[in-house]
């Protein structure tokens, strides 16, 4: 996908807005909340997105369409897509709602692996509204095979990896960043899924892209995210750890060649996430560090990269609970550990910034 400014969204997560269950809204109504007008889930209908999600004030949850097209305030540009189901399908159930959203004059944005443009039905009444219809999963067709050519920058480069997929790996990014940037550091983001993409307004699905070239989208877009930073946090994707998703997380990593890596987690979660492989046991931070490093040493060892912090996602944790285990898991490891959502990325903004000095 090419840089894009963001429309003011419909969100559609009918029957899955949640957290986990529609991951897409959830993230765009955490960091452009000004740019949504409405979600729409009839389950939770009346309410607001922080009462559910914790995350975007006063953003309504509506029932229907129609009546995200009645809410006060600057119209509707375009409906988002924003539940992430297994699979990449989109809900038959959402099919009459984007017909909808098209006789209504409105975009469609959407992140699945099912591409709208592919729907002959919905493509012809598209083209005889003059709205469009963007697959953000749609990588370009022009990508080479990675060459290592990210070790040549001069911004410091930093990739978030992961114990289990879903645990955070995109927000620790963002936060990350906007500490950064508080503090006067030229930080940019290089988005790598559906949700990164939408937020920061370009990016590559890798996971859409053809095995072969997945180390070489992440080299390009690490390459262009580069240019005039001082730091790059490449959003991760997958894990080494989950058969399903192993291999697009190998490509991150050999084709973002990161000078260093935050180690995302998820200490409630104890088996596994989604893909049928609950009989795995998700690592300990500390058996997962090291094989993020040994992975790294595969196809860089020159670069001496390293975990240099822990990015923890504790929103099914009490206060209390969240923050004994941040703290056990510090000690564990020895590396500076946090939850950025709940208590601040600053910690893991000083890690980057100390391993960058250390770097120089």
């Amino acid at each position: 996908m090419t840089s894009t400014r963001q429309p003011i969204f419909v969100i559609l997560a009918e029957g899955k807005l949640g957290l986990e269950t529609s991951k897409t809204a959830a993230s765009v109504v955490r960091y452009l909340p000004d740019r949504v007008m409405a979600v729409i889930d009839s389950r939770h209908s009346g309410l607001t997105a922080q009462r559910v999600l914790g995350v975007g004030g006063g953003i309504p949850i509506v029932a229907a369409l129609a009546e995200a097209m009645r809410v006060s305030g600057q119209p509707p540009q375009a409906l988002l897509v924003g539940v992430a189901n297994r699979g990449g399908t989109i809900p038959p159930e959402h099919r009459p709602v984007l017909f909808e959203a098209v006789e209504a004059g409105l975009d469609i944005w959407c992140g699945l692996h099912e591409r709208l443009a592919d729907d002959s039905e919905l493509a012809a009444q598209a083209l005889e509204r003059g709205v469009r219809l963007v697959d953000l999963r749609e990588p370009p067709a022009d990508l080479p095979v990675g060459t290592g050519l990210a070790l040549q920058t001069a911004g410091f480069r930093v990739l978030t990896v992961g114990t289990d997929c879903n645990v955070g790996k995109m927000t620790a990014s963002l936060e990350i960043r906007r500490a950064l940037t508080e503090c006067g550091v030229n930080a940019r983001f290089a988005g790598t899924g559906q949700s990164g993409i939408v937020i920061d307004g370009a990016g590559i699905p890798v996971d859409a892209v053809v095995s072969d070239f997945v180390s070489g989208a992440t080299e390009r877009i690490t390459l262009q995210a580069a240019e005039g930073a001082d730091v790059v946090l490449v959003e991760g994707q997958g894990s080494l750890f989950h058969p399903g998703y192993s291999a697009v997380t190998l490509g991150l990593l050999h084709g973002a060649m990161p000078n260093a890596m935050i180690l995302c987690w998820m200490p409630g979660r104890k088996r596994i996430y989604a893909g049928g492989y609950d009989w795995l046991e998700i690592p300990s931070p500390v058996r997962a560090i090291e094989a993020y490093e040994e992975a790294m040493r595969w196809a860089a060892p020159q670069l001496n990269s390293r975990v240099i912090a822990l990015s923890a996602n504790t929103y099914d944790q009490s206060e209390e609970e969240a923050r004994r285990l941040v703290e056990e898991a510090g000690r564990a490891t020895g590396l500076p550990s946090t939850d950025p959502v709940r208590f601040g990325a600053e910690p893991l903004a000083e890690a980057v910034e100390e391993a960058r000095r250390a770097a120089d």
